[in-house]
């Protein structure tokens, strides 16, 4: 990893932010360093972030998952100062997204048909109007989810749901 090699720490900064990569302009000590090795240690180390705080890990415990990574000690203790610094932020954070994504309840649909249009390729074509009525356990109602579609793009939904509906069956038979 040329972070580790460069002596540089592959820790998120708090003034930096934590919800995007550092790029080479606002970081000069990142400039040398390879986009793409940058773009992946940002992910893993959102990724280890985000798990320590679903998993609500105290400091001896993300530590421990460190030094399995082979993190040298002066880094594991940066990485978990700042973690614990920002822990109750990320754990409220992680607990107002919820735990499962929500769910169709219902859904409801209309034909539109425009009658006139400024776009002679596109005259007299009908557009389904439809909205799904989503739920979450988590938190409650949702508020609706509505888009537009003609009729090949609702046929190809229709299939994707019956091919997704067929896949789910499957796996509970197994």
């Amino acid at each position: 990893m040329e972070l580790a090699e460069r002596g540089r720490s592959a820790v998120p900064r708090a003034s930096g932010g934590v919800g995007s990569p550092a790029s080479s302009a606002a970081d000069p000590e990142l400039s040398d360093v390879d986009p793409a090795v940058l773009k992946q240690c940002h992910a893993a180390a959102a990724a280890c972030i985000l798990e320590a705080g679903r998993q609500r890990a105290d400091r001896a415990a993300l530590s421990a998952c460190l030094e399995e990574c082979k993190l040298d000690r002066e880094r594991i203790e940066q990485f978990c100062t700042e973690y614990q610094k920002n822990r109750e932020a990320l754990e409220e954070l992680l607990g107002s997204i919820g735990r499962a994504p929500p769910h169709v309840t219902d859904v409801s649909w209309r034909l539109a048909y425009r009658i006139q249009t400024h776009e002679l390729h596109r005259a007299y074509q009908p557009t389904y109007l439809l909205t799904l009525s989503t739920e979450n356990s988590d938190a409650g109602s949702q508020p609706d989810l509505s888009f537009s579609c003609t009729m090949e793009q609702l046929q190809d939904l229709v299939g994707k749901l019956k091919d997704a509906a067929k896949s789910l069956e499957r796996a509970t038979q197994l």
